[in-house]
């Protein structure tokens, strides 16, 4: 066999893909063939690097590890030529750090990845996902074998609980406690079930890893099913996934023809079947027991409990469910130790945290960090602060079941009993990141009204009391809002959480709650000064003409679609209110700065 003196990595994620990322691969096969380099550089397709996919089509040239970023196909053949050829790095693909403009070669310096540590993420843009003998490689299926042949499953469940490794869905549930519940639960049939069903605006973190290691999920989930006296599991995975369900189907199918899925595993007498059940895309089917009723082909719709899925979950039968991150950190427990594990984070949260790191950000994409890092850390060590310069507002952590912590309490540590105590959660990982244009009232307005059209509608809290909370929003951004409107928003928020049958509904108003806490200045000024102080909030804005800058350029007039702007060349403009649709057209045309948002 012909050895290869280089290995280039292009990304293959969903991102990368939508951003071009085949076409850069078939453009560098082509390219290398022509060069008769096509038999000493192998071409690997990953998925996204480091979640840095915001930069992609990203491709990295080995063994040097150049780190080249926002590849095209046309791109290609400078590379080639430049790279493989003549040694010469291409400096105008290089990552630029947004501060200082500096060119850095090596992903490993950017700023984005040195306060990361990977876990769960720890062979994501590293192998191609669909070879499995790539994650044997790295040492895939070793922990699973360590389990079925070196331990009991008391032992493994024991290895779990010491690591300190919580669901990483939301609840934060310890995750041994949760597995040796079903363990002792009696039955002769029992389930794990992965919940993939990742419905957060602004949440990729399951997806990602679904996509870039299928592998350690299903080892993972292995590993559980040993441990709970479980013979069959299911993936629940929204089918908006595409990706991620062709790279599980292929994993699986994979994993069964070398013996490490299906009957007697490794001749251990051991045996695990693994489905996947494509999900319809509600949000209320993360929920785990209307996931449950989903996969048994009733509608996604909650039941009260107990009895807990432990007790009586799918198909009345001993159930475990845990996320997808949570299967990924397994293997790699089991592999190192529960201490090892037990070393990064906080007291109380052990570990790392994944997170999808978006919004008014200068580095989007995925990071995994350890518990107990600060936000600041997050957002302007690895983000790179924010976008532009401007000035950071907040952050809503936790998607719709979260809140939202205001600068001041930027430094707060990310760990699960911290972020509770500041009105927010841990959540699936979604962290979006407002600056001084963000109106905290409307950012409200647009979780309740995402958690409200994907309520289930069985319970009344959830239904009727999210619907009034988003028409009172919803009056107050359009400059209706009324003193008692804040009142009946915290007192109806209140009952929800209190009183709504599942966790997402009582869930629901943490956007709203915490907004109100933090913010409630913003919610003053929209009801009684009717005035939106991010001037977003299109109803309240009011457009004028400040004629000691115009210089009458016509720019405005040009780009009015109301016709609203009259004036002569040269000579200043003005607005008529009557016919300004306040678009913000012109104020974002103007050049002088004459344009007066109010």
């Amino acid at each position: 066999m012909q050895l290869v003196r280089a290995h280039i990595l292009v990304c293959g994620g969903t991102e990368c893909t939508s951003s071009g990322s085949k076409q850069v691969q078939d453009a560098l096969a082509k390219e290398l063939e022509k060069h008769k380099l096509d038999k000493e550089v192998k071409i690997v397709e990953t998925d996204c690097h480091d979640g840095f996919c915001e930069m992609g089509p990203l491709v990295i040239v080995y063994p040097e590890g150049t780190f080249y970023v926002r590849v095209k196909a046309e791109d290609v053949p400078e590379i080639v030529e430049e790279h493989l050829l003549k040694g010469r790095i291409v400096s105008r693909l290089l990552y630029k750090a947004p501060a200082t403009e500096e060119q850095i070669p090596g992903y490993k310096e950017t700023d984005f990845y040195k306060k990361q540590q990977r876990v769960a993420l720890r062979n994501c843009g590293i192998i191609n996902p669909e070879v499995i003998q790539e994650y044997i490689a790295r040492d895939g299926y070793g922990s699973l074998e360590k389990v079925l042949f070196e331990m009991t499953p008391e032992q493994v469940i024991d290895e779990i609980k010491r690591s300190g490794l919580r669901g990483r869905g939301g609840g934060g549930f310890p995750t041994g406690m949760k597995w040796e519940f079903c363990r002792r639960s009696p039955g002769d049939m029992k389930y794990i079930i992965c919940n993939a069903d990742e419905g957060d605006p602004g949440a990729f973190m399951d997806r990602s890893v679904l996509e870039g290691d299928p592998h350690s999920v299903i080892e993972g989930m292995a590993i559980g099913a040993y441990a709970i006296g479980a013979r069959e599991g299911y993936i629940y995975c929204r089918a908006e996934y595409p990706l991620a369900i062709k790279r599980l189907k292929i994993a699986i199918a994979q994993a069964e023809e070398l013996g490490l899925l299906g009957e007697n595993i490794l001749g251990s007498g051991f045996s695990f079947d693994l489905h996947i059940k494509e999900g319809a895309g509600a949000f209320v089917c993360g929920e785990e027991t209307a996931l449950m009723a989903s996969i048994e082909g009733r509608r996604g719709m909650p039941r009260v409990r107990p009895p807990f899925p432990a007790q009586s979950g799918l198909w009345g039968k001993p159930s475990n469910i845990n996320n997808v991150e949570t299967f990924a950190n397994v293997p790699v427990i089991i592999k190192r130790g529960a201490e090892w594990f037990a070393s990064m984070g906080t007291e109380k949260s052990k570990g790392t945290k994944v997170f999808a790191l978006t919004g008014k950000v200068n580095n989007t994409g995925l990071v995994e960090v350890p518990m107990g890092i600060t936000l600041r850390e997050i957002i302007f060590d690895i983000g790179g602060g924010i976008v532009g310069g401007k000035k950071f507002k907040g952050v809503q952590i936790g998607g719709p079941s979260g809140g939202c912590i205001p600068a001041q309490l930027i430094d707060t540590p990310v760990d699960y009993e911290s972020l509770i105590a500041a009105g927010a959660m841990m959540g699936s990982g979604g962290l979006v990141v407002m600056d001084e244009t963000t109106c905290m009232v409307d950012l409200a307005r647009f979780f309740l009204n995402f958690t409200q059209s994907e309520s289930c509608g069985k319970c009344t809290p959830c239904r009727e009391g999210t619907k009034r909370m988003l028409e009172i929003l919803t009056r107050i951004c359009n400059g209706e809002g009324v003193p008692e409107d804040i009142e009946t928003l915290e007192r109806l928020g209140r009952v929800i959480k209190n009183t709504a049958l599942c966790g997402l509904g009582n869930t629901a108003p943490n956007p709203v709650l915490s907004t109100l806490r933090y913010f409630r200045h913003e919610y003053e000024a929209h009801i009684f000064e009717k005035r939106c102080p991010a001037h977003v909030c299109t109803a309240l804005l009011v457009y004028s003409i400040d004629e000691e800058k115009c210089t009458g350029c016509g720019r405005c007039l040009r780009a009015c679609p109301a016709g609203a702007i009259t004036g002569e060349k040269k000579e200043p403009h003005k607005i008529d209110p009557e016919k300004c649709i306040k678009c913000g057209s012109c104020f974002d045309v103007c050049k002088q700065g004459a344009i007066i948002r109010l």
